[in-house]
């Protein structure tokens, strides 16, 4: 049983191609943290999916997805906000699109610290205010919005698949928490 939202834009590689292209070279992803702001623009809430992996464990992430071809950051990013957290969720991007970080995923354990077992991939992550209402989707069970503390406290921190929670900490040191 398959738990991930449809591709809306299918097509654009078959499963089969798909997996020999991740054999053979790095992905271009972009990843979102959706955060609540106060009027200040500080970050009062951490946006978490709570996914259940194929073997059944339940797993923290992040907005995550491929960037297409001759798709730009800007159209992924919103791509994928909306097919995660719904078309109502009314994120904020900012006119300079700077990611706080670049992730590298490496199939096995490496200096990154960061781990996915299909392939190798380059992540732009991205730390994004949304405003709206979330619904997320199928391969998501729910949104948890969590203050910064909370989504940082040794049981979400070990929920994290990955590496993430290593991530997360850098998104909300490039907003200025916690220093």
């Amino acid at each position: 049983m398959s738990v991930r939202t449809p591709d809306p834009y299918p097509g654009w590689l078959s499963e089969d191609e798909l997996s020999e292209a991740r054999q053979r070279l790095p992905m271009v992803y972009v990843e979102a943290v959706p955060v609540r702001c106060d009027p200040l623009g500080y970050v009062t809430e951490v946006g978490l999916l709570l996914q259940a992996t194929a073997e059944g464990k339940m797993v923290r992430t992040f907005v995550s997805g491929r960037v297409m071809y001759r798709e730009t950051i800007r159209a992924a990013l919103l791509r994928h906000l909306e097919k995660d957290l719904g078309p109502m969720a009314l994120p904020q991007l900012p006119p300079a699109l700077v990611p706080f970080a670049v992730a590298e995923y490496f199939p096995s354990p490496s200096q990154s610290g960061l781990t996915d077992e299909r392939q190798h991939a380059v992540a732009l992550a991205y730390l994004i205010p949304v405003t709206g209402e979330c619904d997320p989707r199928q391969d998501a069970l729910e949104l948890s919005w969590l203050t910064p503390e909370e989504a940082l406290s040794p049981d979400i921190y070990a929920e994290f698949a990955g590496g993430r929670g290593d991530l997360l900490r850098q998104a909300l040191a490039s907003a200025s928490w916690g220093r």
